[in-house]
């Protein structure tokens, strides 16, 4: 077992802390759930179990389908061993239904299907709000360089198609999600975590939130839906390793 040692980092959602292994970082995910900048705070039951547990589930499934991940173990309801990485400052946002900021922004109906699936970049700064960038601003302040901006773009798109298809048959709809990826000896890999505070998922029958919006706009039934999705998953998992 790795020897959990001093707290590198502490966040909205989780903790990082040193191993008596320099390349690897032990990850704690937290109850505590925020919103519009930290505007709204709160505490979501067994999040930290859950999200823990999606994104052990999430991780292993891309890594098997080539999307290299930080991921090594779970190690305990809360705690997964992961490769050291250094977070690349930009995350990345996958859209494939209009919601959220980018129905706002653009006018749309939320829940109108995009033409296309978007891929849209944000600087990560809790200071600035996390604005929206683009390539030329990526290169201006030279928050990743050039090829590691197109692994990233690469990578989402194979998660958001991955993704997916791997949710149809748990009648689970990815809306949108954001992905994090940082820097091990070099190469790029998915970090951070998938679950319904990074993803948007909604029921693919009822149109049923089951994500963080329901925290955000005060629905009601939050823990239910978190504990829906991972219901969803293991469900899904198991089905899928009896028929491997």
């Amino acid at each position: 077992m790795p020897v959990k040692g001093e707290l590198l980092y502490e966040g909205k959602a989780k903790r990082v802390y040193r191993t008596d292994d320099p390349d690897h970082y032990l990850v704690e995910f937290k109850d505590e759930a925020t919103a519009f900048d930290g505007l709204k705070k709160g505490t979501i039951a067994r999040k930290g179990e859950i999200n823990t547990r999606l994104s052990a589930l999430f991780f292993q499934m891309l890594a098997g389908r080539g999307i290299p991940t930080h991921f090594i173990e779970q190690t305990g309801p809360r705690e997964m061993l992961v490769r050291a990485v250094d977070i690349i400052p930009v995350e990345v946002v996958a859209r494939n239904i209009a919601a959220g900021s980018l129905a706002k922004r653009l006018g749309l109906a939320e829940g109108e299907p995009l033409k296309r699936p978007v891929l849209e970049f944000y600087y990560k700064s809790d200071e600035l709000h996390d604005p929206m960038i683009n390539n030329y601003h990526i290169a201006a302040l030279e928050l990743a360089a050039g090829d590691q901006v197109e692994a990233m773009e690469g990578y989402a798109w194979k998660v958001n198609e991955l993704l997916t298809e791997f949710l149809k048959p748990a009648n689970l709809v990815l809306v949108d999600f954001k992905l994090e990826f940082g820097l091990h000896h070099g190469q790029v890999l998915l970090a951070d975590e998938i679950s319904p505070d990074t993803c948007r998922f909604w029921d693919s029958t009822s149109g049923e939130k089951l994500d963080k919006d329901r925290f955000r706009r005060d629905l009601g039934g939050v823990e239910d839906a978190y504990e829906e999705v991972l219901r969803r998953v293991e469900r899904l998992c198991l089905n899928l390793e009896s028929v491997g």
